[in-house]
């Protein structure tokens, strides 16, 4: 299977948070050993390069059913758990201020073991997850400053994965690119003579409307 398919579906990004502070967890239980971490922050700001990004509490409250898996390196051939509908090996959660939480039980599968071992050892300290927007909005710095601009991620439309990863990247970034430069040439077309001339003209009709009623 294709290792990087998430290339392949039409406005999918990645966005990974660092979690060397401990939100990635070895727990013990019997035989059995589970990892918990965070897939993702909310109400933290994050520099992006071009711009800022804030995903907002309560943007994954719609995605806790949909058919994630939890991959390795989200490599689809590393299949670590999978969630269908809330239900299945891989456990997904909002905690208290809105994050997104996941867990597994280590199956036995050999690159599974390994990549208990890696992150028991330290060596894999970050997560990643795999998702489509469905709501966003943007605050534009005032001109002249160094500040960035800030996209707010409301509603996330789908999550497909959740991943320890080696080396977090963010691939899909242009995404959010593509949509800072739509509405920003949409706020400059609606600054155009023509543009203000036919919400004036709306104007009037309305104010047309009003006063004949």
């Amino acid at each position: 299977m294709k290792k990087d398919y998430i290339n392949d579906i039409e406005g999918a990004e990645r966005r990974f948070i660092d979690v060397s502070s401990g939100n990635i967890e070895i727990r013990a239980d019997g035989e059995k050993t589970t990892v918990s971490g965070i897939a993702a922050v909310v109400n933290k700001r994050t520099s992006l390069g071009r711009w800022d990004e804030m995903i907002m509490p309560g943007a994954f409250s719609d995605v806790l059913n949909n058919d994630v898996r939890a991959l390795f390196n989200h490599d689809p051939n590393f299949i670590l758990a999978r969630s269908v509908n809330g239900k299945g090996t891989l456990k997904l959660g909002i905690d208290a201020v809105g994050n997104l939480t996941y867990q597994y039980e280590t199956p036995k599968r050999s690159w599974a073991l390994d990549v208990l071992d890696a992150i028991n050892s330290g060596d894999i300290s970050q997560s990643s997850f795999a998702f489509r927007v469905k709501e966003q909005s943007w605050e534009f710095a005032p001109e002249g400053t160094k500040e960035n601009d800030l996209r707010k991620i409301l509603k996330i439309e789908q999550l497909y994965d959740v991943a320890p990863v080696t080396y977090p990247a963010y691939p899909d970034a242009s995404v959010g690119a593509r949509s800072l430069e739509a509405v920003k040439k949409e706020l400059e077309e609606a600054e155009r003579p023509h543009f203000n001339l036919n919400l004036r003209k709306r104007k009037l009709q309305l104010i047309k409307s009003t006063t004949t009623c």
